[in-house]
């Protein structure tokens, strides 16, 4: 995580009673930053935070491992990602999953919302999808 080393050393140790306080010394720690910068990095905080406490890397795993059972022949996956995490593991399960001929295709290319569906709904801008065929 970029700044981590920053951000690590003012949270270390410390107790936060409320989530505003938590990002509070994030912002403090990057004080000099421009303050585009500081907003990501909160949202990156708390971002981390809940992919370890909800142990989403785990969960993804394990659907990605037993997916191919779940699915007869011919049927497809499709799976929306929304972190660089999660979008990298399911592009290697599908790619490994092809070359091991456990899935027929997988897509080429992942799509990614048009302009006009961000402008719309800006959460979807890092929106990839990505599919597999079985």
């Amino acid at each position: 995580m970029p700044c981590s080393g920053k951000i690590a050393p003012a949270l270390a140790g410390k107790d936060f009673k409320l989530t505003t306080d938590l990002a509070n010394a994030v912002r403090s720690a990057l004080a000099s930053m421009p303050a585009d910068d500081v907003e990501k990095s909160v949202r990156r905080v708390f971002q981390a935070i809940r992919i370890g406490v909800n142990e989403e890397f785990s969960a993804l795993d394990a659907l990605l491992r037993n997916l191919p059972a779940c699915l007869k022949p011919g049927g497809r996956a499709v799976i929306l990602t929304f972190h660089s995490g999660e979008d990298r593991r399911v592009k290697k399960a599908f790619q490994s999953g092809f070359r091991a001929g456990v899935y027929s295709k997988i897509a080429g290319n992942v799509t990614r919302p048009t302009p006009e569906e961000c402008r719309s709904n800006p959460r979807a801008t890092s929106a990839k999808l990505r599919w597999a065929v079985r």
